[in-house]
């Protein structure tokens, strides 16, 4: 058998602004509807599906890393800068306003609507560069 990711559910305060928020910036198709939830397609077949926690509940912070070409970053980067995303080239957020160039690629790290942290990587950490 042939393990695969398939999907996750996302914890958010607003599903709807969470899942476009994604979509929009990655330049994906609309979030669609699925029982509770709000889907982002991503390739593969695997998939982000965004629920709203109800008021009052904690909203754990996860992080969510996606390897992107090289034209899919100066696309995505450039719609972080234009829209003023705080946005920074390691975890720990020490360096902000930058991106990182780790194994030969490019990265950056920022925070989605729910506070989630978001990251976009040409290369695969360990792959050398």
């Amino acid at each position: 058998m042939t393990i695969s990711f398939n999907h996750t559910i996302v914890a958010a305060r607003d599903k709807q602004k969470s899942a476009e928020f994604l979509a929009e910036l990655f330049g994906l198709p609309s979030p669609k509807p699925f029982g509770p939830f709000l889907v982002v397609a991503l390739e593969h077949g695997a998939s982000l599906d965004f629920a709203d926690v109800p008021e009052g509940e904690e909203i754990r912070r996860q992080h969510y890393a996606f390897l992107v070409s090289e034209q899919e970053f100066d696309a995505i980067y450039g719609k972080i800068q234009a829209r003023g995303l705080q946005h920074w080239a390691d975890p720990g957020q020490r360096r902000p306003g930058e991106i990182n160039h780790r194994d030969g690629g490019r990265g950056v790290y920022f925070p989605d609507p729910a506070g989630h942290g978001m990251e976009i990587l040409t290369r695969p950490y360990g792959s050398g560069g």
